[in-house]
Order: structure tokens, then C-alpha cells, then sequence
């Protein structure tokens, strides 16, 4: 069997790769996924990550490849060291993204692929001489980020290198927007639409004083970046004023927000929430959402 081979990435291999990193997403969220345009562009830089990204100082990355085929890839980045960059990624290495086949009966090399290429993205940690090594699962494509419950091939390859999870848990959740709340009369409460910080602002008032607000980002499909995701929307931010809660206020706002996604030819719109946030979580899906996956946030390398 020829052997397995790691190497940096080739533009010829940007189809292969882009197939791999699109399999990965597929398992993560529905009628998703990112052209070979989308994956370049993510190599050279993240224009979504306007914060982290201008703190980025290298980047690099590599394929392991055997009989021709691109059979794992993984992208690292390099955060500069300067007072600019915020103390947590000071100085700090990352694997970015990592993606692999899983093994199966007619790729049994699969999993040695996948180590040999993470032995090459921990040389390359090493020989930048980064101050801590962390590890996501950030793919250029809507919804996707830390380490979904999806990739246990991937998540065995990270703990087999020594990475452990160290940070919170987020839960996913998917709607059809023809199943959420239908707007209704609510006396006394009016609601305003606005530009919000993450997205469409729908805000609801009582005598004035703003009981809440929640917001929907609708440009998760960008023409430019070419990632398949029309009709997918997201949450961006849902605040409810604690003399509010329990009042069937997420549900209006939800109502709402729904009727506007409904003009834009928006027909799911996604969530995200902390493993901690139950009550919230029992909100959502009693307006119709459902539980897509739960991924884990903030790998660090814990060598033994």
C-alpha cells in the first residue's frame, strides 16, 4: 500500500479538501455547504472574525494525501505576540479546523492519516514556539465551530494529541420558521424593528421601556464567500428584561422576527445556546425548535 504522505497544501488539492470539509458540515447542519471559493479565501484570511483575525501573524496548511487522494487536512494559525493581540491569544497557536475520513472497511488507514497529519500540525506548533496550543473545529460555513458531537473521529484525534476540552458547551438548535409562534394581538406592547448589533433588531416596548429584543442575521449566506445557505438565518442575540421572563415574551418576539424571515424567503432559522441555559432551552423548543447537535468550546494541548 503506498505509503501516507503529509505535505502543505497544493492549490490542485482545493477540490478534495473542499469535499472533506463540506462532508463535515453536512453532518452538523442541513443544506449547507461551502464552495471551493469559500475554502481558499478562509486559508488567506477570515474577514468574519473581524477581531481575532488582524491578530493573526501566520497561517498554514497541511494535507495528508496517499494514492493521489487528500485523505485529512487541517489549517493553524499564529496569533502575534504584541499588546494589540488580547491576553488570551497572545502568543498563542491554534488548529483552526482539523477534517479527516473516518475510518471505514475500504479506508482502513484512515485514523493512521489522521494522527500522521496531527503529528505534522503539532511539529509546526512547536517550531513556532507558541506560548499554548488551543484546538477548534471553526469550518468557513454557518453553524459550524468548536468540536460538534458529530466528529468523534475528530475528537478522538484531538485527545489522542493531548488536547482536552477545557471551555463551556453550546447547544444548536434548528427551526423551520413555518413552525414558529404566529404573531397575535398583544395589548399594551409594541414592537419596533431596527438595525441591532448582530443582525435585525425586533424589540418589544410597554409604556415606553423596552421589555426585550431579539435578533436575526439573515446574511449568513454571503454572494461573495459562495456558501449554500439560503434560506438559513440565525439568532444573533435574544435578551429578555427579568421583569419579562415567564410572560410569553421570547414566543411575540419570535412571532415576529418569523413574519419579517418569512418576507426575506428565509425558512430556518438557528439558534444557539449554553448547555447551562435550560429554561431558555425549553423556550426555544416549545416554539419549535429542534436540538441539531451540542459542541464543545475551547481546546487547549494538555500534554501528560
Amino acid at each position: 500500500m503506498p505509503a501516507l504522505q503529509v505535505r502543505p497544501f497544493r492549490r490542485a488539492d482545493r477540490d478534495q479538501l473542499t469535499d472533506l470539509v463540506n462532508a463535515h458540515v453536512a453532518a452538523v447542519v442541513p443544506g449547507v455547504s461551502v464552495s471551493v471559493n469559500t475554502v481558499l479565501s478562509d486559508l488567506e484570511r477570515q474577514p468574519g472574525e473581524s477581531i481575532t483575525d488582524p491578530w493573526v501573524a501566520e497561517r498554514a496548511t497541511l494535507v495528508a494525501e496517499q494514492r493521489g487522494s487528500v485523505v485529512a487536512g487541517a489549517h493553524l494559525l499564529r496569533y502575534r505576540s504584541d499588546a494589540e493581540v488580547g491576553a488570551h491569544y497572545r502568543n498563542a497557536g491554534e488548529v483552526d479546523w482539523f477534517v479527516c475520513h473516518p475510518p471505514a472497511s475500504f479506508r482502513p488507514d484512515a485514523r493512521e492519516a489522521a494522527d500522521l497529519l496531527m503529528r505534522a500540525c503539532l511539529a509546526v506548533l512547536a517550531r513556532w514556539d507558541v506560548r499554548v496550543a488551543y484546538a477548534d473545529g471553526a469550518l468557513p460555513a454557518p453553524v459550524v465551530y468548536g468540536l460538534p458531537r458529530n466528529w468523534p473521529h475528530v475528537r478522538a484525534v484531538y485527545e489522542a494529541a493531548g488536547f482536552r476540552h477545557v471551555g463551556d458547551t453550546e447547544v444548536i438548535l434548528l427551526a423551520r420558521v413555518a413552525d414558529l409562534p404566529r404573531t397575535e394581538p398583544a395589548p399594551g406592547v409594541t414592537f419596533e424593528r431596527t438595525v441591532g448589533e448582530c443582525g435585525t433588531r425586533f424589540t418589544a416596548y410597554a409604556e415606553g421601556r423596552a421589555l426585550g429584543f431579539l435578533e436575526v442575521d439573515t446574511t449568513l449566506a454571503r454572494p461573495e464567500r459562495h456558501t449554500r445557505a439560503e434560506g438559513l438565518a440565525d439568532i444573533g442575540n435574544l435578551h429578555i428584561d427579568p421583569a419579562a421572563h415567564d410572560t410569553g415574551l421570547e414566543h411575540l418576539l419570535l412571532a415576529h422576527a418569523a413574519r419579517w424571515l418569512r418576507l426575506c424567503g428565509v425558512d430556518r432559522l438557528a439558534a444557539y445556546l449554553w448547555e447551562s441555559e435550560t429554561a431558555m432551552l425549553d423556550h426555544l423548543t416549545a416554539a419549535g425548535f429542534h436540538e441539531l447537535t451540542r459542541t464543545d468550546r475551547r481546546w487547549e494541548l494538555r500534554p501528560s
